[in-house]
């Protein structure tokens, strides 16, 4: 029978029937859940595209363009250094060849002059040296032949001079004609690439003004969504109170679990309650009120169990094991931490925990969560009829939410009762990502790097409910993260007398917006920061240089806290970014 059905048991106990004020329910969906990479609230479908922040088809288009843009900017930018560097190489070869006509013009300038004066020279004695003049003055034959060589030999080399300084005044003219051209041709393909940068980055100023846009009204939403779950969350703990304070108020002793153990030997003034098949319920009683009224009695631990359950909603939830407060929780680790002795996963739990008819849960039990081809990997503690209270993945956080229906529900199992030997569980056989805590458990993007998406949230977008401070300024950490780089800058504090300098850690949508616009070429596509998980800082104080004693000591022990340096970030990888670490996990 559907757990949503349970009102029709015989004798059902009035007050635990209604002891929640619910709001209207939401329908819920028969199909399997959907793997997520964040979502935003009202999403149809979640989002599988990696990389993108959101299923809003018109943001992840943006997304799409903003990267397009970005790359277009990455390729630009080196263009830009090409040509800048032709630019310069055509504007020295410039100077070079100016350097080298002006010194052929001084050359040219100097044979000129040279012939000006010879020639100054001669008219002013009224004759030019000629064959004719030597061989009237010649004295023999001798003096004839050598005079007219002498004269043929100054000629030629006059003429000779200022025929090489001729040519390479020319040559250094045609020199200087082309390097000039190839300046402007590489100063031409300069302006035309700074245009298009010009060009391209407006594209992403538009990109980051839509992108704001939508980003504000999902950013609503969210407030809106985590405000409702607060109010309710704030109804069940009050009536949770209503209903022990009527126990309190009935005179009624709370017995222990082993009290309840055998219906058929009750404390004195407790009754069975009837099961749906019509045979007593073990573990429960019920105490009759006057008028008629029926109230149920559960075992002290079960009470105090639920107690510490109410009490932790509005915590956030990690979905590392082990989450078990009482800063945060993961789904099992809140069981473990309310009911203490029980296992620490899931599975383990299903497995020596003693079932019972789905249409029997009572507040307190425990339901598994599936469905079976994902596995056991939620459990929640039911509260009534329609509503259990779980640590899960798809909130961020301890919250009140519908009970599941249909094959989602694996089985229900009663905590006050004696355990069992082990017994097989559902395992996952789809063959995908593992789920726990009704959300996804990505892996790594790659070795030393951190998963990603944890949360129903899209990146950057994760309530500040859902995060812890890091205890250094106003910095947010997911809270597995956030506790770990507390303890690893206390060891920095022991070595080096003061704690670690932090810089960056969450960095909100809306700042990543804020980001990309200013350097659309260096800042990741809005909603896909590592800084966007809550699962990164970045850090300062010497750690953001290596080879300092700050970043070596965070290269050595930093591991042993759960932080990574990523690979990319490290030397000789092209992209060196010593400050930037992430939580991988201890």
């Amino acid at each position: 029978m559907p757990l949503r059905r349970w009102g029709r048991i015989a004798g059902a106990v009035a007050l635990v029937t209604a002891l929640l004020v619910h709001p209207v329910a939401q329908a819920q969906p028969d199909q399997p859940p959907q793997v997520e990479a964040g979502v935003g609230p009202g999403a149809p479908v979640p989002d599988t595209r990696p990389g993108e922040a959101f299923a809003d088809p018109k943001v992840a288009e943006l997304q799409r363009t903003a990267t397009d843009v970005q790359r277009e900017l990455a390729d630009l930018s080196d263009r830009v250094r090409v040509a800048e560097d032709e630019l310069r190489a055509a504007t020295g070869q410039v100077d070079r060849a100016k350097a080298e006509r002006e010194a052929a013009d001084k050359v040219v300038a100097a044979q000129q002059e040279e012939v000006d004066d010879y020639a100054a020279a001669m008219y002013s004695a009224l004759a030019r040296p000629s064959e004719m003049q030597a061989l009237l003055i010649a004295e023999s034959p001798e003096d004839f032949l050598q005079g007219s060589d002498l004269i043929d030999r100054l000629r030629a080399d006059q003429d000779s001079r200022l025929t090489a300084a001729f040519g390479r005044q020319r040559t250094a003219l045609e020199a200087e004609n082309t390097a000039l051209g190839s300046e402007r041709a590489a100063a031409e393909r300069k302006a035309e690439l700074d245009r298009r940068t010009g060009d391209a980055t407006n594209r992403a100023a538009a990109v980051s003004s839509e992108l704001r846009g939508k980003v504000d009204d999902t950013n609503a939403a969210v407030v809106a969504q985590q405000t409702a779950q607060r109010e309710r969350n704030e109804r069940t703990a009050a009536n949770w109170r209503a209903y022990t304070d009527k126990l309190a108020a009935a005179g009624i002793t709370v017995p222990k679990a082993a009290a309840l153990a055998d219906p058929a030997r009750l404390p004195a003034g407790l009754a069975p309650l009837p099961g749906s098949t019509g045979a007593p319920q073990a573990g429960v009683a019920r105490a009759a009120l006057p008028g008629g009224e029926w109230l149920l009695v559960l075992p002290a631990e079960t009470l105090g169990a639920v107690n510490s359950a109410v009490a932790a909603l509005g915590k956030p939830y990690v979905p590392g094991k082990g989450g078990e407060g009482p800063t945060a929780y993961s789904c099992d680790g809140l069981v473990r931490a309310v009911y203490g002795g029980v296992p620490t996963s899931v599975g383990e739990q299903m497995s020596v925990l003693t079932p019972v008819p789905t249409a029997d849960a009572q507040p307190g039990d425990l339901v598994f969560l599936g469905p079976a081809r994902l596995g056991a990997q939620g459990v929640g503690i039911v509260l009534d009829q329609r509503t259990m209270l779980a640590a899960d993945a798809r909130l961020a956080g301890v919250v009140v939410t519908e009970l599941p229906a249909g094959d989602t529900v694996l089985g229900v199992a009663r905590p006050a009762l004696a355990r069992r030997p082990p017994q097989p569980v559902p395992g996952a056989t789809d063959g995908g990502l593992p789920w726990r805590c009704g959300g996804v458990q990505l892996p790594p993007r790659a070795a030393g790097e951190a998963a990603g998406a944890w949360g129903g949230y899209p990146n950057g977008l994760i309530p500040a409910a859902a995060l812890c401070p890091v205890g250094i300024g106003s910095h947010l950490l997911r809270c597995d993260a956030a506790e770990s780089l507390r303890a690893l800058s206390a060891a920095h504090g022991a070595a080096f007398g003061r704690p670690l300098c932090v810089t960056d850690s969450y960095r909100t949508f809306p700042a990543q917006v804020r980001l990309y616009a200013v350097k659309p070429a260096l800042a990741a596509v809005p909603g896909t920061s590592n800084h966007g998980w809550g699962l990164a800082v970045d850090l300062c104080g010497g750690a953001q240089t290596f080879g300092t004693g700050e970043y070596a000591w965070l290269a050595r022990t930093a591991p042993l806290f759960g932080w990574s340096n990523p690979p990319w970030a490290q030397p000789g990888r092209g992209r060196e970014e010593p400050w930037h670490w992430e939580f991988v996990g201890a």
